[in-house]
């Protein structure tokens, strides 16, 4: 998975001596992966050692946070509204997403890891990312039916209808990891096609739709047909808003313009693929 998203990693294989005749395609694309550790490991000792503590601290401060907070939402919270469930939802992708940690931990502790480890790690972390991404979304498009279209929204905020795009939003992003991932394992070169559809889909229309809701309930609530809801009120709606953005903008952002911009351009050091790799991913995982 990291070598699709990072199509000019490949190459950075050859740094630790990949054998690459005497291995099959799958092999190939398993020990590609793991080489990106590795190689990191043997010439960027220092940040190797940060970016292990930070993810360190990330599994054990999402877990528990985010524990606590399914309890909250789950037990102590009666009224299951949509966006009640579309949080619950983000919240277990979150929780998916720490879990997910140790596999990159134990890469990082042992640069000789099983490669499974790899497969594990690139499967359950990047669904959990792009489910992240998307309940993002919904719960930005809920919170402006919410305010704004409160009369005509009054049939699609569904609880029902709720769990049901939660539940197509799962398998959705369970069907396209799984499929770019096995064209990865079975190809020795990635598809850029696929990278951008990717891209496109699961990270910059969500980007889109969240800034122009996001824009047009700061527009509405300025709006003196909205003044009879309290300035309290108000002003937690816009919070909230900023944060989603914030959150969005800062975690995602990085990894999908890198991506992407290795793409276009294939004189890009190995060094800068290899450094930018990591640090956007473990930034990724500020999110959870």
């Amino acid at each position: 998975m990291e070598c699709l998203l990072y199509p000019g990693s490949s190459n950075l294989s050859n740094n630790v001596g990949q054998n690459n005749s005497d291995t099959s395609d799958k092999s190939s694309e398993i020990h590609q992966i793991g080489d990106l550790e590795k190689t990191l490991h043997n010439r960027f000792y220092g940040l190797w050692v940060a970016l292990l503590i930070i993810n360190t601290l990330i599994f054990l401060v999402g877990i528990i946070l985010n524990s606590l907070a399914i309890y909250v939402f789950c037990f102590r919270t009666k009224a299951k509204t949509t966006s009640v469930i579309y949080t619950i939802n983000l919240v277990v992708t979150d929780l998916l997403v720490g879990l997910s940690l140790p596999t990159r931990i134990v890469m990082y502790y042992n640069v000789e890891a099983c490669h499974t480890c790899y497969l594990v790690h690139s499967f359950t972390y990047f669904v959990n990312m792009y489910c992240s991404i998307l309940f993002l979304t919904c719960i930005c498009v809920d919170r402006y039916m919410a305010m704004v279209q409160v009369d005509a929204s009054r049939k699609w905020r569904n609880p029902n209808y709720a769990k049901c795009i939660c539940i197509f939003i799962w398998i959705f992003a369970v069907v396209v990891t799984f499929t770019i991932l096995t064209t990865t394992i079975k190809h020795k070169h990635c598809c850029l096609f696929q990278l951008f559809t990717l891209t496109a889909f699961e990270y910059f229309v969500p980007l889109i739709i969240i800034t122009f809701y996001t824009l047009r309930i700061m527009w509405a609530l300025s709006r003196s047909t909205l003044m009879n809801q309290s300035r309290e009120r108000r002003m937690k709606a816009v919070q909230l808003l900023i944060i989603v953005l914030i959150i969005f903008t800062v975690c995602f952002t990085p990894i999908h313009v890198s991506q992407v911009a290795f793409c276009a351009r294939s004189d890009v050091s190995r060094d800068v693929i290899l450094i930018v790799y990591h640090v956007t991913v473990t930034l990724s995982s500020f999110n959870s």
